[in-house]
């Protein structure tokens, strides 16, 4: 796809979003930025003609609604959608409130919902379209201590794209999966992650080497959010585009450890799994 599109992208005022929408900027498109608050775009962004920014919370199904709508009416239409607005709420599962639980799934799977819903109206009424989700390794292997409400959220989005992809196709809608790695992106700052407080002695003594562990990262992942939005340019750009797309190295070993483990599961006990059909089949 090289001739002009129009870009949505969720989460667009800082991180990957802004590089997202840099990139889509710097290759001639139409980009339709949005976060919480439309001022934190114009800080990261600047002006430009073919930029539109919009408030957007992806938790409000009407403000997802209004967000296409001014899409729209600006550029005419809606190419691609990028579902990257995210959060983080750390923490061992029984010191996570149920709110901050649902707060993750709201922001991390039902925001992705929210506004593919909002999308695919004028996607198949274009007979065309693609909808990029930014997941995470942690929807293939949450591979770790404090991922509980985050690895549901992620798993929960590669669910729903996975079984969403077939049901679209056939109006010409195509659907990418991105499980980065560690990246350089505002994900694990005080303003992305929320700590669940400690309040069970037994989980105590892991309590504070945990966060500190997760804090020295913040700044440090190898992961560079530019690249990853100008792989991302090219791989919308192709004719036959993937399922999944492994963002980074830790992305590569992550999904092969994983279908290593996954293949070791299905054989450990084939025989048994094999035994339980009706006699009579």
């Amino acid at each position: 796809m090289t001739e002009k599109q129009v870009w949505l992208i969720t989460g667009a005022g800082r991180g990957l979003g802004v590089d997202l929408a840099k990139a889509a900027l710097a290759a001639g498109h139409a980009v339709v930025a949005t976060a919480r608050r439309a001022d934190s775009i114009a800080k990261a962004l600047g002006e430009h003609d073919e930029l539109l920014a919009v408030a957007l919370d992806v938790t409000d199904p009407a403000a997802a609604n209004a967000a296409v709508a001014a899409t729209v009416e600006r550029f005419g239409r809606l190419d691609v959608l990028v579902n990257n607005a995210g959060s983080f709420q750390a923490g061992f599962f029984e010191e996570i409130t149920p709110e901050a639980f649902r707060s993750q799934i709201e922001t991390t799977l039902f925001g992705p919902v929210n506004v593919t819903r909002a999308v695919l109206p004028q996607l198949r009424a274009q007979r065309s379209g693609l909808v990029v989700t930014i997941s995470s390794t942690a929807g293939i292997a949450a591979g770790g201590e404090f991922l509980t409400a985050y690895a549901a959220s992620k798993f929960g989005v590669e669910g729903f794209i996975e079984g969403l992809a077939p049901e679209v196709a056939p109006f010409g809608i195509r659907t990418l999966l991105v499980e980065p790695g560690f990246f350089r992106t505002e994900l694990l700052s005080p303003q992305s992650t929320q700590y669940a407080p400690p309040s069970i002695e037994d989980y105590a003594d892991r309590t504070a080497p945990t966060v500190a562990a997760w804090q020295s990262m913040d700044g440090q992942q190898g992961g560079d959010p530019a690249k990853l939005a100008a792989a991302l340019m090219k791989l919308a750009a192709l004719e036959n585009i993937p399922e999944r797309f492994a963002a980074g190295a830790d992305a590569v070993e992550t999904f092969e450890t994983k279908a290593h483990t996954l293949r070791a599961q299905a054989n450990a006990h084939r025989e048994l799994s094999s035994s339980l059909a009706h006699d009579n089949t």
